[in-house]
């Protein structure tokens, strides 16, 4: 079988796969971390892989960037891949100051200023927020391997460059930090009756403007992704 996004079988995806937005990053996970991984899509060279973690089936594939981009992939591995649980990892700024570069974030929920849950055709404003079982289960493991992560509110904006510089706003009612694609996995999961989690690592500081480049993005996020592979592993056991 194959989808217009996707040209793996039925079968090729584990239950959980773990969502960077960049492909690079999921060869990086797939070549570090995986036993035996495989690549099971590679269309528009989004690259994704199944091996194994610690005996678990676990997959990586990329999500590429934006809340339609991760529509289309997240929506295509629940609904025809029979996948349970997604895992984002990828890169956010952060909008509070309690946070600094490297900081590990999980999304209990995603604020937004997209349009992606008007299809939904609900009478009233969605809250896009995670799966409590992945969440309770992120934060022991990142407790068991010596990892801060701090959990609250994240924004997913469709706009990187915001000519309106009203990012900042969103820190005053205690988000966390900005990214771009968690609400539309929340949203699909919750339509689909799936799970779904962000962990983000701070890639860059929009109060104090520091920031990490390109190559640490992909290389070096390697607590984040740590704690998602445990994850996996500790779902496989549930």
């Amino acid at each position: 079988m194959s989808t217009p996004h996707n040209s793996a079988n039925k079968g090729d995806f584990a239950k959980t796969v773990l969502m960077p937005g960049d492909p690079l990053r999921a060869k990086f996970i797939a070549e570090t971390f995986l036993t035996d991984a495989r690549l099971v899509n590679n269309v528009r060279g989004i690259q994704g892989y199944t091996g194994t973690y610690k005996g678990v089936p676990v997959s990586v594939m990329a999500s590429g960037m934006g809340m339609p981009s991760m529509g289309i992939y997240s929506h295509e591995l629940f609904s025809q891949y029979d996948v349970d649980n997604i895992i984002r990892i990828g890169s956010a700024g952060a909008i509070s100051e309690k946070l600094q570069l490297r900081d590990l974030v999980a999304g209990l929920g995603a604020c937004t200023d997209s349009g992606y849950a008007a299809q939904f055709d609900l009478p009233g404003t969605y809250c896009p927020v995670c799966s409590y079982e992945l969440l309770e289960t992120a934060v022991g493991c990142a407790r068991s391997l010596g990892q801060r992560l701090t959990v609250g509110t994240l924004l997913s904006s469709d706009s990187f460059y915001d000519a309106s510089n009203s990012t900042l706003r969103w820190g005053k009612m205690g988000v966390l930090a900005v990214e771009m694609e968690s609400a539309a996995l929340y949203c699909n999961a919750a339509y689909l009756g799936k799970r779904a989690l962000a962990i983000c690592t701070i890639s860059d500081h929009i109060v104090t403007g520091e920031a990490l480049d390109a190559a640490s993005r992909q290389t070096t996020f390697t607590a984040m992704m740590q704690v998602a592979l445990e994850t996996a592993a500790a779902m496989a056991q549930k």
